[in-house]
C-alpha cells in the first residue's frame, strides 16, 4: 500500500512538473531564441564593441531590440518559437524528472512526504537536492536540448528544415555520442544552477512565510500563513534570476559545444569549427582569449529577462498543478 502511494506521488510530481515546464517554456520561448542567437555568435554585440572600441559592424545581432526586429522581419512571429517542439520535448521530461526526484530526495531528508514539511530541512540539503535532481533530469532529456539549440540558432534560410533532418545529420557526422555534445559543461552548470534555483526558492519561501507570520502576529490576525500566488511568483522570480546570473558562462560554453562543426548560413557570422574546443576548460580559456570576459556573458540580458519569469511561471504553475492533481486523486 505504501509502495502504491509512493508511485502515485511520483506520478503526481512528474505530471505537475511536465505541465509547469511546458507552460513556462512556451511563454518564454522568444527570449530563449534571442539568447541562443547571441550565445552562438562569435562576433561581439554592440554594447561590448563600444567598450572595446570595436565598431567594425560585422555582427549579425547587435542588441536586444535590433535582434528582435531582425528576427521578426526575416522569419516572422514563428521565428521566436523556432525549436520550440524539441524544447518542449526536452523541458517536459526534464521538469517531470526534476520535480519527481526532488520530492523523493526531500522526502528522504525530512522523513515526511508532505510538501509543507520539506521547508523544515536544512537549506544546504535544499541546495544539494536541487543539484542532484537537476543532474538526473539533464541526463534524461539532453538530446532534445541539443536539437532545440541547433534549430533555434540556425535562422533563415534554414539549414535543417525539420528536427528529424537535424537528428540524422548529427548522427551521421558525429555518431550517437554527438547527441550528448556539451554534456560535461551542462552537468557542471546544472548542479550549481538547479541547486541555487531550488535552494534559493525554498529560502525565499521561508522568509515570506516568516514575514506572513510576523505580520499576522502584529495585527492579531488568525488568517492562514500560506503564501499567495503573487508571493510564490516573486520567490520564483528571485530564484531564477540569482541562478542565471551565477551560471550563465557555463551555458555559453555548452551552446558552443552543441553547435560546433554544424552548418550555419554565412550571414549569421563565423561558425564554430568542428573540435574547436578540446574540453570545457579549453573552451573557457579560448573564449576569454578571443572574446574577453564579455564573451562568457553573451546573451546575459535576454537570458536574465527570460530566467526570471521562467522560474516564476514554473514554480507557480507547479504549485497550483500539484495541488489541483492532489485534490483530484485524493
Amino acid at each position: 500500500m505504501e509502495e502504491t502511494g509512493q508511485i502515485k506521488r511520483a506520478l503526481l510530481d512528474a505530471s505537475a512538473g511536465a505541465i509547469s515546464g511546458g507552460i513556462s517554456r512556451t511563454v518564454t520561448s522568444p527570449l530563449d531564441v534571442i539568447k541562443i542567437r547571441f550565445q552562438v555568435q562569435l562576433e561581439p554585440t554592440s554594447s561590448w564593441a563600444l567598450l572595446r572600441g570595436d565598431l567594425s559592424g560585422s555582427s549579425k545581432y547587435t542588441g536586444m531590440s535590433q535582434a528582435t526586429k531582425d528576427i521578426l522581419r526575416e522569419e516572422g512571429l514563428p521565428g521566436f518559437w523556432r525549436g520550440n517542439v524539441p524544447a518542449l520535448l526536452m523541458v517536459m521530461p526534464y521538469t517531470a524528472i526534476q520535480f519527481a526526484v526532488l520530492h523523493k530526495l526531500k522526502t528522504f531528508a525530512s522523513g515526511s512526504s508532505k510538501t509543507v514539511d520539506h521547508l523544515s530541512i536544512s537549506p544546504y540539503l535544499s541546495y544539494i537536492s536541487g543539484g542532484l535532481a537537476g543532474c538526473a533530469a539533464t541526463v534524461g532529456s539532453y538530446p532534445f536540448d541539443l536539437l532545440r539549440t541547433i534549430l533555434a540558432s540556425q535562422g533563415e534560410p534554414k539549414v535543417y528544415p525539420t528536427m528529424r533532418s537535424a537528428l540524422f545529420d548529427i548522427i551521421s557526422t558525429r555518431g550517437f555520442r554527438g547527441l550528448y555534445a556539451g554534456l560535461s559543461p551542462t552537468l557542471v552548470e546544472i548542479v550549481p544552477y538547479a541547486g541555487l534555483q531550488f535552494g534559493t526558492y525554498d529560502t525565499f519561501k521561508r522568509w515570506a512565510m516568516t514575514w506572513n507570520r510576523s505580520r499576522s502576529f502584529n495585527t492579531s490576525s488568525t488568517t492562514d500563513h500560506s503564501l499567495s500566488s503573487f508571493q510564490l511568483f516573486i520567490c520564483g522570480l528571485a530564484a531564477g534570476t540569482c541562478a542565471k546570473l551565477v551560471c550563465h558562462p557555463l551555458d555559453v560554453v555548452k551552446k558552443r559545444f552543441q553547435i560546433e562543426g554544424l552548418q550555419r548560413h554565412p550571414k549569421y557570422g563565423a561558425r564554430v569549427d568542428h573540435r574547436a574546443y578540446k574540453n570545457m576548460f579549453d573552451a573557457l580559456q579560448r573564449i576569454l582569449q578571443s572574446e574577453g570576459w564579455h564573451g562568457l556573458y553573451k546573451g546575459i540580458v535576454p537570458s536574465t529577462i527570460k530566467a526570471a519569469p521562467a522560474g516564476a511561471v514554473t514554480f507557480v504553475a507547479y504549485e497550483f498543478t500539484s495541488d489541483w492533481l492532489e485534490s483530484i486523486l485524493s
